[in-house]
């Protein structure tokens, strides 16, 4: 058994059927309290301080041998070299240069099932399993998943669950918290604490659109402004909410590493449904997803917010500004 680093959402079922452990090194960079530390580390290790948050504190995560061994150590890490961050290669090769193995994974642009397929099949042989072992696992798989979305529904339908709650179950599914035993018990016993909760009582209903934030306080700030998320467009989809029996399909109707459209058409079918108020459309610095910020609003007719984020922290006074700002604008 092996202890798998992960960058971004990839097919986990792989990494569960091949008898390992997956790690998101996101989750483990933002939860941490070192993180701005971890930063910081990055780039006294030469990375520029024009490079994304996220991508220095994935550095900085395997690196720290301290730090890797506080959460059980990581063996090698499987890299998103396509359909994710355009500095995902330059990562692997500071990853390589550390001494760290490295297993590069590829969504194909134009979510060419054969290509999916053979991406997939290729990450089995590397880590030692099969189709069937795979299928076994997804089908159990799918149950946790299915129970994640009646968060999500609770969350727009019920309105009895927050937006940074709706935000953690969703994120968490990329590596189930490393433990799906305990991570479905977690998930069982929030659904019984929200079953008979009060209702939410916002003025405004907003969504969460592009990658998870980098800020630790973003969704309570906006809850005492009147408003909730309730709808996080990354997050869910992290969660896999379209179910279907073929695995591959599974991961071409995922809409994150097909590019911004397919993104937009998810997008547009949530803001009706969940009858959202406006959007935040979270762009962290650096990154060039913020380019595709132009073709959002040129295309999604709903008042959009969009904030930046550089370094993890609480959000800072000028965000805050804005944001309250957007809200009496809603209003």
């Amino acid at each position: 058994m092996a202890r798998i680093g992960i960058t971004t959402t990839v097919p986990v079922e792989i990494i569960l059927a091949a008898g390992h452990v997956p790690v998101d090194l996101n989750n483990i960079f933002i939860t941490s309290p070192e993180a701005g530390h971890m930063v910081e580390t990055a780039e006294e290790a030469g990375y520029p301080r024009n490079i994304c948050g996220w991508i220095k504190g994935l550095y900085a995560v395997m690196v720290n041998k301290e730090l890797n061994d506080s959460f059980g150590g990581i063996d090698k890490v499987i890299a998103v070299t396509q359909g994710d961050c355009s500095n995902t290669h330059a990562l692997m090769e500071t990853y390589q240069l550390a001494g760290i193995e490295t297993i590069p994974f590829a969504y194909p642009f134009d979510r060419d099932y054969d290509l999916l397929k053979l991406q997939m099949e290729k990450l089995m042989n590397v880590l030692g399993t099969n189709w069937e072992a795979v299928y076994n696992v997804k089908r159990e798989l799918d149950k946790l998943r299915l129970r994640v979305a009646e968060i999500d529904r609770r969350t727009w339908e019920d309105n009895t669950v927050s937006g940074f709650h709706n935000h953690l179950y969703q994120v968490s599914c990329s590596d189930f918290n490393s433990d799906t035993a305990a991570f479905t018990a977690d998930v069982e016993q929030f659904l019984q604490q929200t079953a008979e909760a009060a209702e939410y009582a916002d003025e405004l209903r907003l969504g969460f659109i592009g990658v998870p934030p980098i800020f630790t306080d973003l969704y309570p700030y906006m809850e005492t402004m009147g408003a909730r998320v309730v709808y996080n467009e990354v997050q869910r989809q992290f969660a896999m909410p379209y179910f279907t029996d073929d695995i591959v399909e599974q991961y071409r109707m995922y809409t994150y590493p097909y590019g911004v459209f397919n993104r937009i058409k998810d997008v547009e079918a949530e803001i009706e449904r969940r009858n959202l108020d406006g959007l935040i459309h979270y762009v962290q610095s650096f990154c060039f997803r913020q380019i595709e910020d132009m073709i959002l609003r040129e295309k999604l007719d709903i008042p959009i917010l969009t904030i930046e984020g550089d370094k993890p922290g609480k959000v800072d006074a000028r965000t805050k500004l804005r944001i309250e700002g957007f809200l009496e604008m809603l209003r």
